[in-house]
């Protein structure tokens, strides 16, 4: 079975909102969902467009790499760095499992290189 663009966002979504001490909003604009982790984007997921039903994640550049040699829908990251981030469509081998496993390896790469919050 193959997830649907709806259906990838919001295991993105309900995998980001699992995490500890994240925030998120629409600090860009009003059609992207943005995700932090002390105050760093690790997640994105785009919301105007249907046709476009993406999430942006952070990587290892190797492994951004792998994944879009992998995966015809991984590509450079839409709106960031093309290095460090990927776009997630919907298509084959698109499981609950990789957005899972996308989006924790995403924020812990912003969390461990994010400064730490002044008490």
């Amino acid at each position: 079975m193959t997830l649907s663009g709806k259906q990838l966002q919001q295991i993105a979504r309900d995998t980001a909102a699992s995490l500890d001490g994240v925030t998120h909003g629409r600090p860009f604009t009003a059609h992207l969902d943005v995700w932090k982790v002390r105050d760093k984007v690790f997640l994105i997921v785009t919301d105007d467009d249907p046709d476009l039903q993406i999430v942006t994640v952070k990587v290892d550049p190797d492994h951004g790499d792998a994944l879009r040699r992998d995966h015809d829908t991984i590509t450079a990251g839409r709106y960031l760095d093309k290095l460090h981030w990927i776009s997630i469509g919907s298509g084959p081998d698109i499981t609950p499992a990789l957005i899972d496993d996308l989006v924790h390896g995403s924020y812990e790469l912003a969390g461990e290189h994010a400064p730490k919050r002044r008490k």
